[in-house]
């Protein structure tokens, strides 16, 4: 299902009303919640160009006023970052040549509309990139002052050399360099600041830096002030930029006795107390620093978690002093196979890790192997008592793409879980190599028995927002979201697993798994005393579903719930495509007196024509609305004369994703009914919120 944030803002230039309507309609076919604007004249082009923010233009190469290339021509006039496809109605190389070269994305023909979705797809997640680029050097901009005035303000004496002269240091180092100004130590070679007899350890140190960067190196040297005046000191290098340049950061601190202690400290904090591996913090450290060293120079690395099979048994055998001897050998055991570049690790209890920075996969796996083939044939002695054990491993390649270091952990993770998963092997002692299709899979062809087996394995959680009347407190009203846990203990939605064309039958299933459970934890909880009203989606897949109201008919009379403590909400796009459907469910509903609602409204070119055929009270805004509102005049008025308008017909409107107060005011000044987000409350499991004082 396309959640709020995936909306589209489209701009579209056709002659056609109707083939506009049918491009509208490709883009919500695909799962793609849309908000889309025809372009009428040159200066409708304009105005919606300066005063809006779009995220695709659709041009149909046809005669129109304004042409595809006047539009083309705005958006690179103006500089903005919209990307533009051409629909052509025949093949034109000259053309699609021309049309690239004045900005154009694209240029495809118009009745092809699976390559459409494609290339749209392409291209929106092209945007993603760019938008999440600007963003970023952004927040580095943000960063880099952070971290100059924390430069700027540290006790350490700090400096950045490139080639062997200094290009900046801080007031600390120019303190103790003896220097007065900034300026005056730019370009100052390093060697000048130390002693005659710390000039060439210093050479030597830095060439070992340089061939293996790795940091953390300390070396003893002699620092000479301008006046002659010597100071002993500890210098720390480490790799950095300065200005997007890559150089070298040292740290100077004066000499103190307690150095091998801070050291020996350093040690300890990064060790496993009862194996002597380095611990979970460590891995995560160096695991960080691997996956930015393959991502810049691209050389071969991956990970691997090795689970203990059965450990929980084992330790009631065995006791906790048993279950710590056993963790020991197979700690030294994994030490026998340490090599150069393989760092080993404990992770927790029943859990290790083996990173290897300097090898493929396959060697990894081969050496894993080995390795689980040791431990299942080794005969643990506890005390006279002898004990086997086996283990899981799943292993993660570490490649240029690869993700942050938790979530790759959480890839080994998952693979080592998929060994107990396999037919004969549910106790473990196996081997698994991470591929997207492990998780992935759950999204493709096995999505429908993905969710069938969290369905029998209760790995699905309802969680429940308020939806607040700015108008009159007290009302209570929620609506309800699903969650599945996936096997790594992600939480999903289950919708997100299925394509946009099906299975039918699982979403429908899905359906009425939420509408059950809300029914009984409503009715609990209006036995509370509570008046409480939830609004619950309906998939396309359950409004072709003649069986369902019979179904709903009878858990209502279950429950002994009135049907109007539950609205269900029907989204623009499948009120569109379904309406003939959607006609039938609303009588059906009216006769159990439950209401409906319309969500996502304001995507279609003509919105309101919808609303001519649906009896519905409530009408829910598209959430792209709610952050355009916050941005220009223009919004605020379009939102306003659009609650106007929906009110005037006698319908409630909500608008969701308020995340901040400043939006609340302006929706309340436009005349909005009801109100929902995260600034109010975060969906949860519980109905919790107090409505008669705002929360």
């Amino acid at each position: 299902m396309a959640r709020y944030s995936d909306t589209i803002r489209l701009l579209l230039l056709d002659p056609s009303q109707n083939d506009a309507e049918t491009l509208v309609s490709v883009l919500r076919n695909a799962g793609r919640a849309t908000r889309a604007h025809r372009i009428t004249s040159e200066d409708d082009l304009l105005d919606s160009l300066a005063n809006g923010t779009w995220d695709l233009i659709l041009l149909r190469d046809q005669p129109q006023e304004p042409t595809p290339d006047q539009v083309l021509a705005q958006v690179h006039n103006l500089d903005k970052d919209i990307p533009c496809l051409l629909l052509t109605d025949q093949e034109d190389r000259e053309r699609q040549v021309a049309a690239m070269e004045m900005g154009a994305q694209d240029v495809l023909p118009f009745h092809n509309q699976s390559l459409l979705r494609l290339v749209i797809d392409r291209e929106m997640r092209n945007l993603e990139a760019r938008r999440g680029r600007r963003l970023a050097n952004v927040h580095l901009q943000e960063t880099e002052q952070r971290c100059r005035l924390l430069l700027e303000s540290s006790k350490d004496a700090i400096a950045y050399i490139n080639d062997g002269m200094h290009v900046y240091g801080n007031g600390s180092y120019l303190a103790l360099a003896g220097y007065d100004e900034s300026d005056d130590l730019i370009g100052v070679p390093i060697l000048d600041v130390l002693t005659k007899d710390s000039q060439e350890p210093f050479k030597k140190f830095m060439r070992q830096f340089a061939d293996t960067p790795t940091d953390g190196g300390l070396l003893k040297c002699q620092v000479r002030h301008a006046d002659k005046q010597i100071t002993d000191v500890i210098i720390e290098a480490s790799a950095a930029t300065y200005d997007g340049e890559p150089c070298t950061q040292i740290v100077l601190r004066p000499e103190q006795n307690n150095t091998e202690l801070e050291e020996k400290l350093r040690q300890i904090s990064n060790e496993d107390v009862l194996t002597g591996l380095f611990n979970r913090q460590h891995l995560v450290e160096k695991l960080n620093q691997t996956i930015a060293s393959v991502q810049a120079k691209g050389h071969p690395a991956s990970l691997a978690f090795i689970a203990l099979d059965n450990l929980v048994a084992v330790k009631t055998q065995v006791g906790i002093p048993g279950t710590d001897l056993i963790i020991g050998d197979i700690a030294n055991l994994l030490k026998e196979e340490a090599r150069e570049g393989l760092l080993l690790s404990r992770l927790s209890d029943d859990a290790f890790a083996l990173l290897d920075t300097r090898n493929n996969t396959s060697s990894l796996q081969a050496l894993c192997e080995n390795l689980r083939r040791r431990i299942a044939d080794h005969l643990f002695d506890i005390s006279g008592r002898t004990v086997q054990m086996t283990v899981s491993i799943g292993i993660a390649p570490i490649t240029d793409n690869a993700p942050k270091a938790m979530d790759l952990l959480g890839r080994a993770h998952s693979a080592a879980d998929q060994v107990r998963e396999q037919p004969g092997q549910e106790q473990g002692n196996g081997l698994i190599v991470y591929t997207p299709e492990l998780r992935e899979g759950e999204h493709g062809g096995e999505s429908a028995d993905a969710i069938l087996q969290a369905l029998e394995q209760d790995r699905f959680r309802l969680l429940f927002q308020p939806i607040i009347n700015l108008r009159d407190e007290g009302e209570e009203h929620y609506e309800a979201f699903v969650r599945m846990l996936t096997l790594d203990g992600e939480e999903v939605s289950p919708y997100d697993f299925l394509p946009p064309s099906g299975p039918t039958d699982m979403a429908a299933r899905i359906d009425r798994w939420v509408v059950l459970k809300t029914i009984r934890q409503l009715t609990a909880h209006r036995e509370k005393g509570h008046d409480t009203r939830i609004f619950l989606t309906l998939t396309a897949e359950t409004l072709q579903d003649p069986e369902f109201t019979p179904w709903l008919r009878k858990a209502l009379n279950a429950a002994r719930l009135p049907g109007d403590a539950l609205i269900f909400q029907i989204s623009e796009k499948d009120a569109t495509t379904y309406l003939k459907q959607i006609k039938g469910l609303s009588k059906a509903l009216q006769k159990l007196h439950c209401g409906m609602a319309l969500t996502q409204f304001g995507g279609a070119i003509n919105p309101f024509n919808t609303l001519k055929h649906l009896d519905v009270a409530y009408v829910k805004l598209d959430g792209s609305y709610t952050e355009e509102i916050q941005k220009t005049e223009e919004a605020k008025k379009a939102v306003k004369e659009m609650v106007q308008t929906l009110q005037q017909q006698g319908k409630l409107t909500i608008i969701p994703l308020v995340e901040n107060a400043a939006v609340l005011a302006l929706l309340w000044q436009a005349g909005v009914n009801f109100i929902q987000g995260y600034y109010l409350q975060a969906p949860s499991a519980t109905m919790n919120y107090d409505f008669t004082d705002g929360g």
